[in-house]
């Protein structure tokens, strides 16, 4: 007897749920009420151009990009003009960006990055002014960008910003790096 009650409860549940209201693949789906949320069964893919997560290389033919920090050897085998300058730096201790430019002047500011072991020149308009907010330099088959993220850190003449570098290749290429914009003498 107590087979017979189980089968007649399996076939009770089964007939509900073949009652219940299913939506298929031409049914339209019953409009949201206007307080309910409803998300998509699968997540949309993310956009081509979606932001590179930090340290990751994004787009482009698929090599590393790769900033090593600048040295004081680097320093003295490439002069930079400039009466005040500003550097970038991650945690580590050489700063990843030096540029250098004069108060006032419309001439570009001139700066270092270090791709890999090799030094390259950098430059970004408007003199050391254009370089306080953050700035955009270009190289041969690169632009850079310094971004201030959020309030100074700390006090004084030169404090340091909260910044991100983001390095765009020719290629498409791109990489985002987290950091700190300090600018002065």
């Amino acid at each position: 007897m107590t087979n017979h009650r189980l089968a007649t409860v399996i076939a009770a549940v089964l007939a509900l749920g073949a009652c219940s209201p299913q939506k298929t693949e031409d049914q339209p789906a019953a409009p949201a009420a206007p307080d309910e949320v409803r998300t998509p069964a699968v997540a949309p893919a993310a956009p081509v151009n979606a932001t590179p997560a930090e340290g990751a290389t994004m787009g482009g033919d698929g090599s590393q990009i790769q900033l090593s920090g600048l040295t004081r050897a680097d320093f003295q085998a490439n002069d930079l003009d400039g009466e005040l300058g500003c550097h970038f730096r991650t945690d580590a201790t050489d700063p990843l960006l030096v540029a250098y430019g004069f108060v006032g002047s419309k001439d570009a500011a001139q700066g270092l990055v270090k791709v890999g072991t090799y030094v390259e020149r950098i430059a970004a308009p408007g003199g050391f002014d254009g370089l306080v907010n953050g700035a955009t330099f270009t190289g041969a088959g690169k632009t850079i960008k310094i971004a201030i993220t959020g309030p100074a850190t700390g006090g004084g003449e030169s404090p340091a910003y909260p910044a991100t570098l983001t390095y765009d290749r020719a290629d498409g290429a791109k990489r985002v790096y987290a950091g700190t914009w300090t600018c002065g003498p």
